[in-house]
C-alpha cells in the first residue's frame, strides 16, 4: 500500500497555532511566536512560517502588527448597545492599538432623508467627516458622520488622526441626549472595501444621533464587520 502523503509543514504551523488557541492556552490578545521563533522550533524554512501566520491572520484568527508581533485576535469585539463611548477607549481598554485613517472631512448640503433625520431645513450646510478606526491595524469600524457648524463651528480644522470625532464633540458640544439604531444591512462596495469584508458578510449598523443645548450636533453611522463585532448589554428594570 502507498504510504499517506505528508501534512504540508505549513499546515503542521497552523494546527500547532489553533490548537493552542481552541485548548485556551493562547487567549485574545497573547502574542504567537514570531516567524524566527517558528523556524527553530519546526526546522522549517521562514517562508513556511511566514505562509503560516499570513493565512492565519488572513482568516481573521491572528492579528499581525509590523515591527511587533502576531497576536491572537478578538473574534468578537463587544460593545454595549446603550453606551456612547469613544471608539479608541474601548479598542485601547482591549489592550490593543488604535489608528485612524481620514478618508473625508468636509462641507456638504443636506438633502432628503439626511436633512429629515437632522432635522434641518433642505440644503442646509452641514460638516462630514468619514474615517476608518484601526485595531491593531485591522479595520474595525467606518464612521460615516455629519455634524451641524452651529455647535461645532471649527469641526474641519481639527486633527482626527490624534483625536476622534466623539473626544472632540463632547468638549465642544457636551452630550445631552442620545438615540442610537442597530441594524443588519448589507454593505456597499465602498463600505466593504474600507473594512477589508468577504463580499457576503453583512455589517453591524449602529446610527447615532446626539443633542446639545436641545439641538441636534451629529448624526453618525458607524458601521462594522458583522464577523468581528458584536453589541450586548446586561439591564436591571
Amino acid at each position: 500500500m502507498d504510504k499517506p502523503e505528508a501534512q504540508p509543514l505549513y499546515l503542521k504551523v497552523k494546527r500547532h497555532i489553533l490548537d493552542n488557541i481552541g485548548s485556551g492556552k493562547w487567549a485574545a490578545a497573547t502574542r504567537v511566536p514570531s516567524e524566527n521563533e517558528l523556524v527553530k522550533s519546526f526546522g522549517i524554512s521562514r517562508m513556511t512560517a511566514n505562509r503560516a501566520l499570513k493565512e492565519l491572520s488572513d482568516e481573521g484568527v491572528l492579528v499581525r502588527i509590523a515591527g511587533v508581533g502576531s497576536f491572537v485576535a478578538d473574534r468578537h469585539v463587544r460593545a454595549h448597545p446603550l453606551e456612547v463611548r469613544s471608539i479608541a477607549d474601548e479598542i485601547r481598554e482591549r489592550g490593543h492599538v488604535h489608528r485612524a485613517e481620514i478618508i473625508a472631512l468636509q462641507r456638504v448640503r443636506a438633502v432628503g432623508e439626511l436633512a429629515e433625520d437632522f432635522g434641518v431645513p433642505p440644503k442646509s450646510e452641514l460638516y462630514c467627516s468619514v474615517i476608518v478606526h484601526f485595531e491593531n491595524d485591522r479595520p474595525m469600524q467606518l464612521e460615516d458622520r455629519y455634524v451641524s457648524p452651529k455647535v461645532a463651528p471649527h469641526y474641519l480644522e481639527a486633527d482626527f488622526s490624534t483625536t476622534t470625532p466623539y473626544d472632540y464633540l463632547i468638549k465642544v458640544a457636551p452630550l445631552q441626549e442620545a438615540e442610537h439604531l442597530l441594524r443588519a444591512v448589507m454593505p456597499d462596495e465602498r463600505t466593504r472595501k474600507l473594512l477589508a469584508m468577504k463580499r457576503d458578510e453583512p455589517c453591524l449598523l449602529v446610527i447615532r444621533r446626539t443633542w446639545t443645548h436641545g439641538q441636534i450636533a451629529s448624526l453618525a453611522r458607524l458601521y462594522h464587520p458583522g464577523s468581528r463585532y458584536e453589541m450586548s448589554g446586561r439591564f436591571r428594570p
